[in-house]
């Protein structure tokens, strides 16, 4: 008879209770947060995602808003969790990028509590100006900017926001100088720039019917390539080739939940993705892409650009107590 000492069978059991729980995930609902109200970019993508994952799983994924804190309100009902990959974060790159150095202090460390489980769309902003300024392209805006005296005004969707920070990249990289107006949204800032209010703003892929229409001029792209909703505006990349900037989201769960959940949950996430129904529903809601990436590029990615945006932060001296 082979006798197992107390400690080798505890382990046993572990291993076992560890691998049921995976072959049976999931057992239940799965709730889906988004940290921004209804028809919030996070909010669109979380609610095309959910039923299309539903069916996948064979499990009820509902889509619940935590609105706060630019993400952060969600992002801790999530870190706080059981880590068992029944409770999941449509998380946008500010709560990971730009938060930790935009507060004081939060009340985790969405690098360390939360796990990166796929990258699900990406999208870049168009410089867009109101059509008095006299610039019919972004090499005459960034000469027109140069020479403006006094500066040109330019509205974001908030101080720290991606709006502000990567025009204020643009004015370091070009060498202009413009003044920053902060609102309380995109929303209010395109009014303001389409008013004239502002020269001109960072704005989502999600102003283009106001574009088309001629209330706004957009000269420019911050995708590293064009986007397939203007594709007539150039990349700013085409300009100077180290700039690319992009806002994306992506499906995140607690640390600590099991690696093989978190391989169903990418492989089921990626097959979406790459659906062509979801691919024109995503394109119809904003001109967002399908960003399918593998483990080690998304983590690469949200490295890299927490480099970028602390240094930003810094820069431009961006707090939020």
């Amino acid at each position: 008879m082979v006798r197992i000492v107390p400690r080798v069978a505890a382990a046993l059991l572990v291993s076992l209770l560890v691998h049921t729980a995976t072959a049976q995930y999931p057992s239940r609902p799965i709730r889906l947060l988004a940290g921004f109200p209804p028809g919030g970019g996070p909010d669109i993508v979380a609610r095309l995602l959910a039923p299309k994952l539903s069916e996948a799983l064979g499990q009820p994924v509902v889509v619940e808003n935590r609105v706060g804190g630019t993400g952060t309100i969600a992002g801790e009902a999530v870190a706080k969790s059981s880590a068992d990959g029944h409770t999941l974060l449509v998380g946008h790159d500010g709560l990971f990028v730009i938060n930790p150095h935009l507060y004081k202090e939060m009340p985790i460390d969405p690098m360390k509590d939360l796990v990166p489980v796929a990258s699900l769309v990406s999208n870049g902003f168009f410089l867009a100006i109101n059509p008095s300024v006299p610039a019919r392209d972004f090499a005459e805006f960034i000469e027109y900017a140069r020479r403006a005296d006094p500066p040109l005004q330019y509205g974001s969707g908030g101080n720290g926001s991606q709006h502000h920070l990567t025009m204020e990249r643009l004015k370091a990289r070009a060498g202009i100088n413009m003044i920053h107006v902060p609102y309380k949204g995109g929303a209010p800032a395109t009014t303001a720039t389409v008013a004239g209010e502002v020269a001109a703003m960072m704005s989502g892929t999600s102003t283009a019917g106001q574009i088309r229409a001629g209330r706004l001029r957009a000269i420019a792209f911050t995708g590293p390539q064009r986007s397939r909703v203007l594709p007539d505006v150039p990349a700013i990349a085409e300009f100077y080739p180290d700039f690319a900037m992009v806002q994306w989201y992506g499906l995140f769960a607690p640390a600590g939940t099991p690696d093989a959940a978190i391989a169903r949950l990418r492989a089921e996430t990626n097959k979406i993705l790459a659906l062509p129904d979801l691919k024109e529903k995503l394109s119809n809601a904003g001109g967002v892409e399908p960003w399918i990436t593998s483990p080690e590029e998304f983590a690469a990615q949200i490295r890299s650009e927490y480099a970028i945006y602390g240094k930003l932060v810094k820069q431009v001296g961006a707090k939020i107590d």
